[in-house]
């Protein structure tokens, strides 16, 4: 539920200050003055934000939901990412844009672009690759962080703290000349899907290896939402700018109230004996300066088609739906996702089965009504095999599972 606040709350909360709505259109941006106040009731409390700036409308932009981790009650689910809430490809593009025109195009090169897993795998993906296409740039590169090791070098690893799922790898690029781009990069751009203390941003700067920090000239981080309200930058002792389609600040205020929630098991990175994602197929986790479609499928006949990623295998699968948008289908997007959520607020449905890697961790699909469609297309980097039954039988009869 989102409530406006009434004014004398809203003056005790948060610093009065102007905020804007910003429309963009035809590439350019114009703004109205517009204080904009959301706020839910959780079970544990209340979450409160003020809006700066902002794109696309708030609430077109996220809504909120109540996480099922003792770490961090509340989260802000993005209506425009693709993973919670099925949303069309064209609008992914959009915010793929808006973030990259935030960003100069005479960046000093090399650039490293890293995407945050799970969440951001596809945001970053998305974002390198409007960036390089449109300025015409041949010096980037992109990798995202993973929890899967594969087993090759790693270039480091850090902890995301308010995470379900805290421990995140960053390996080396295989192909030696992406080696090379990422150890003379010149400006590191750090994608997530929102900033709300900057810890995470902070946490992979200070887990980079000492020779690629000093190289660097420019930082930027780029998220969906900046909650942040300036801490992200001052987590990186470095010069830093931000891209974001939202800007603002929250409050949590808890309300004492021990609630049991359902108990969780803790997720560490992939080590031993399961399933990993083959590497001879990579899309990002080793490096990739361009960006090729992997996967081939037709959408529904006549209806609307859901395209389903997998995990941290989203990209990929993005790029199908786009394609299938692109040549006149009615086609939405999302993707499963191991955050695990209560039901509630913005989270309207959920199934919960085994991940498809062979970990025996749950994953979750949310706000997906398989009657919705006459077909879903369900993408995963594994065998058909290692697809949970629960999800196919759930999906069915309309699925079709594509594997890499």
């Amino acid at each position: 539920m989102n409530l406006r606040l009434p004014q004398r709350l809203l003056t005790r909360r948060f610093p009065r200050q102007r905020s804007q709505i910003i429309s963009y259109s035809g590439g350019r941006f114009s703004t109205m003055p517009l204080q904009k106040y959301l706020s839910a009731e959780l079970a544990r409390g209340t979450i409160s934000v003020e809006v700066d700036r902002s794109l696309i409308p708030p609430d077109a932009m996220f809504g909120f939901a109540e996480r099922i981790n003792p770490k961090r009650s509340f989260l802000f689910v993005s209506k425009v990412l693709g993973r919670h809430i099925p949303v069309r490809p064209s609008v992914m593009r959009k915010t793929y844009k808006l973030l990259a025109d935030q960003i100069s195009p005479d960046l000093e090169g090399p650039i490293l672009f890293i995407g945050m897993a799970e969440t951001a795998v596809g945001l970053g993906a998305g974002v390198h690759q409007q960036y390089s296409e449109q300025n015409d740039r041949d010096d980037t590169a992109y990798i995202c962080t993973t929890r899967h090791a594969l087993g090759l070098p790693l270039m480091c690893g850090f902890e995301e703290e308010h995470s379900h799922a805290t421990s995140h790898l960053l390996h080396w690029p295989l192909a030696p000349s992406l080696v090379s781009r990422v150890k003379d990069a010149q400006t590191l751009v750090l994608i997530d899907d929102e900033a709300s203390t900057g810890k995470t941003f902070g946490n992979l700067f200070a887990a980079l290896p000492a020779s690629i920090r000093s190289n660097l000239r420019n930082t930027v981080l780029v998220t969906l939402t900046d909650w942040s309200d300036g801490a992200a930058e001052q987590m990186i002792a470095a010069n830093v700018e931000r891209a974001s389609i939202l800007s603002g600040r929250y409050r949590w205020d808890a309300n004492g109230l021990n609630i049991d929630a359902p108990e969780v098991p803790t997720v560490k990175t992939k080590r031993g004996r399961v399933t990993s994602p083959d590497k001879r197929f990579d899309w990002a986790r080793l490096g990739v300066s361009r960006h090729s479609h992997q996967l081939q499928a037709a959408a529904a006949a006549s209806g609307a088609t859901l395209v389903l990623g997998t995990g941290e295998y989203v990209w990929q699968p993005f790029l199908l739906a786009e394609k299938l948008e692109m040549e006149g289908a009615d086609v939405h997007y999302s993707s499963v996702t191991r955050s695990p959520i209560s039901v509630g607020h913005t989270i309207v449905k959920k199934i919960a089965f085994e991940d498809n890697y062979g970990g025996h961790v749950l994953n979750y699909l949310y706000n997906v009504e398989p009657s919705d469609y006459a077909k879903v297309l369900l993408c995963s980097e594994t065998n058909k095999e290692t697809i949970s039954p629960i999800l196919t039988e759930f999906l069915a009869p309309a699925t079709v599972v594509i594997p890499q």
